[in-house]
């Protein structure tokens, strides 16, 4: 299938979404957070919990731009949280005593929480790093030769997602993450499947791509976009204040992004269909890998679980 055709607007646009895990899937629906594993011994473990999100406890929080930002920190949160679930399962064994860890003496029963926030604060560390402290520092070796800071702030952005392709790159080559990312595909052709109205077995599945336009990777891709033409608004001033307005306008971007994303995401046009090419790319280059058919069991596990009675509950409006 050609990715004109991924782009083509199926007959049910979902809202619903997934990530890939170790061994399982996550998927979110419209009420419902749904996590599959497949265990050593091949049976699937199926966990379920309600959603209560901030933007369904308050209206604010579901309003333009806010919901973008605050759904991204949730999204990471559930993601975390799902990670360390799947985990536990290829733990198990591995040693019969297995030592209590300084997390676990110290918080006790918080010991969790406390992993959570300490993950999501290093991988917040390690994105301004990578991707705001290097390509800054790097692009400044061109402020000789490049005057304008339009541009300087588009060499900034053009080095920010060379850096990001070749992260993604070199993390695919390691074989857990290739696992990962097969279920990442198994996720992707079964919400196709879905979203066309056909019955979500197997054989069907096995019949849809595994690039997805309304995938992460394709709104990381627009984040890059997006940031290079609202950093260009502030100029290009000194190295403190410029890494500060690049970290203080992360929420804005990542608010702007989303909008754009919901935009395109149901849209047959030519623009939709250039400005999601690239995140498909990148998803072919890197995060999506062909499953087999015990993965793609898993997703249809996880996606069975959060589907509701009411089908326009799930739809992407």
């Amino acid at each position: 299938m050609k990715i004109k055709d991924i782009n083509r607007v199926p007959k049910h646009i979902t809202t619903i979404g997934g990530q890939a895990l170790i061994e399982g899937i996550l998927m979110r629906g419209p009420k419902d957070v749904a996590i599959a594993v497949r265990k050593a011994d091949k049976e699937i473990v199926l966990k379920k919990n309600k959603l209560n999100t901030l933007g369904m406890r308050y209206k604010f929080f579901s309003l333009p731009f806010i919901r973008g930002i605050v759904g991204l920190v949730e999204s990471m949160v559930f993601g975390i949280k799902a990670l360390m679930y799947s985990a536990e399962f290829f733990d198990e064994g591995v040693e019969e005593e297995k030592k209590e860890s300084f997390l676990d003496r110290t918080f006790k029963d918080k010991a969790e929480s406390v992993e959570i926030v300490l993950t999501l604060l290093f991988s917040l560390v390690l994105t301004i790093v990578l991707f705001i402290l290097l390509p800054s520092f790097l692009t400044n070796f061109f402020k000789k030769r490049i005057e304008t800071p339009f541009l300087l702030n588009l060499v900034e952005g053009l080095i920010r997602i060379a850096i990001f392709l070749i992260y993604i790159i070199v993390v695919s080559k390691m074989e857990d993450v290739g696992r990962v990312f097969e279920y990442h595909g198994a996720e992707h052709k079964t919400i196709h499947c879905y979203e066309n109205g056909d019955d979500l077995t197997v054989e069907n599945v096995k019949k849809y791509p595994i690039l997805h336009p309304r995938c992460g990777t394709s709104f990381l891709f627009m984040v890059m976009i997006v940031s290079i033409l609202v950093l260009s608004f502030f100029g290009w001033p000194d190295p403190f204040l410029r890494h500060l307005i690049r970290i203080l306008m992360l929420p804005v971007i990542a608010g702007i992004s989303y909008e754009i994303n919901r935009l395109i995401g149901k849209s047959n046009s030519a623009l939709a269909y250039y400005l999601s090419y690239p995140g498909l790319m990148m998803q072919k280059i890197a995060t999506v890998k062909e499953p087999d058919g015990e993965q793609i069991e898993v997703a249809i596990a996880a996606l069975n679980a959060v589907l509701t009675n009411n089908k326009e509950e799930d739809l992407w409006k």
